[in-house]
């Protein structure tokens, strides 16, 4: 589905806090944009290294200090991005930020407890614009691809409530031939989209899928699993997975494979961590061992899985693994990477995936910069129509509180979801929206100005 693109780009004045993976990879994208960035960071090595390659404002101090954050310029910048390794200090910086008068701040956690609010909404509490936690929105990437190897596409909405793949219809499929109308789809779900042969085309009640068809499917994620047998019955079943590492990253998939029909080992090398793990993961079978230097893929016979997921804190740890379980019979290897260096071996060296948290902080990041409602994210079909992620402000009138027929939007627009709080579903022609909503759009792809009027308040 690719990467989003804004509507109406502007010149931003930026400040980041903190020189590292995700710091540094952020300057690198958002200063050829053409914003202004100032990067903080404490290791005056560090900021020189940067200042020989990029066209940046660095400062030597500590970000969590209003005074350096002022003399940063913070307080007349548009943006500011707390993005360390700690998540304390991030949170902090970004609060302090805020305080002396940044106009939106962003900062990057890793623990859950942070970014998934647990006794304490931190983000509010803080005044906090935005939690981003790249290891989480991988760990979904991840855990779509290993639920649906055969998909074309996959994009996660609202924090992974709301899921969007493109699959093929199998021969057997109890959905070819079928009406959509009479096709008993999941309440969550919907057909968005199909293609056949050289023809792409919005599905309507009366449309019926044939086998060979590439279909586009929305839904809640909770409800694809079902949603997608109907279409491909060969998909799911219980599946093996071997995941290496007790980084966080590691953590975060484990818990993303639970209740997902995964069997999962999770190989930790330190002894302490490992037992730590095997408390706060209880569905995993831990093993602790060495992958790279002994026989214990062997003996825990990687040749029978379906999956083997490296994601140390380590990349090149994690591409020797990948490979060394590829070669003794993995189905599917995948390593989690964080620069870009690697990319270009993947293929070479037989891996099937590679996903990196930084470039997906950076994403992330990029999609909140602009400060509009309406996201468009990359083509659906073929071109035939544009997914739209809509966040709805509290002056969005033309649509606040009005049953969704009585509407007026661009001809062939579909409601996809609605997110709200906790609860995710596909509405109908008598739901409404409410400010706070997140909704996903289908709607051609010149309706974006349009629909950034119907939406923007």
């Amino acid at each position: 589905m690719g990467i989003s693109r804004f509507l109406e780009p502007s010149t931003m004045n930026i400040v980041i806090c903190g020189a590292g993976e995700v710091g540094r990879h952020s300057a690198e994208v958002l200063s050829p944009a053409g914003h202004n960035i100032t990067l903080i960071d404490q290791d005056p090595k560090r900021l020189a290294e940067i200042d020989e390659a990029m066209d940046i404002r660095s400062l030597v101090g500590n970000g969590t200090q209003a005074d350096v954050l002022l003399e940063a310029g913070t307080s007349k910048a548009d943006l500011f991005i707390g993005a360390t390794n700690i998540d304390e200090i991030n949170l902090l910086a970004a609060s302090i930020a805020t305080a002396v008068g940044c106009e939106r701040s962003i900062a990057r956690v890793h623990h859950s407890a942070y970014y998934e609010a647990k006794g304490l909404n931190y983000a509010d509490h803080l005044g906090i614009d935005h939690l981003v936690c790249p290891e989480f929105t991988t760990a979904q990437a991840i855990a779509a691809t290993l639920r649906s190897p055969g998909s074309h596409a996959v994009e996660n909405f609202a924090k992974g409530a709301i899921e969007m793949q493109s699959i093929t219809v199998s021969e057997n499929a109890k959905a070819a031939g079928v009406a959509l109308k009479d096709l008993k789809l999941p309440a969550s779900t919907l057909v968005a989209a199909v293609e056949r042969s050289d023809d792409a085309f919005l599905p309507v009640a009366d449309t019926k899928v044939m086998a060979g068809d590439i279909v586009t499917l929305i839904g809640e994620s909770k409800t694809f699993e079902k949603t997608i047998k109907l279409f491909k019955p060969e998909a799911g079943g219980r599946l093996k997975v071997m995941v290496m590492g007790g980084s966080t990253q590691g953590v975060w998939l484990c818990r993303e494979l639970r209740n997902r029909n995964f069997a999962v080992r999770l190989f930790v090398q330190r002894v302490h961590r490992a037992q730590e793990l095997a408390e706060k993961l209880p569905w995993v079978t831990l093993i602790n061992g060495d992958v790279i230097n002994s026989d214990i893929l062997l003996d825990e016979r990687v040749d029978q899985v379906d999956a083997f997921v490296a994601c140390t804190d380590d990349e090149e740890t994690n591409i020797l693994a990948a490979a060394r379980a590829k070669s003794m019979g993995a189905k599917s290897a995948i390593a989690v990477l964080q620069r870009p260096t690697y990319l270009h071996l993947i293929g070479h060296i037989g891996l099937d995936h590679a996903f990196s948290p930084r470039s997906t902080a950076v994403n992330e990041i990029e999609r909140l910069l602009s400060g509009e409602s309406v996201r468009q994210l990359a083509p659906l079909a073929e071109g035939i129509a544009d997914v739209y992620e809509i966040r709805v402000p509290s002056l969005a009138k033309k649509v606040i509180g009005i049953p969704l027929k009585d509407v007026e939007f661009p001809a062939r627009t579909i409601i996809a979801a609605i997110s709200r709080g906790e609860t995710v579903f596909v509405p109908g022609a008598d739901d409404t929206i409410k400010p706070g909503d997140m909704v996903v759009v289908i709607a051609p792809s010149e309706c974006g100005r349009e629909l950034k009027k119907i939406f923007g308040g």
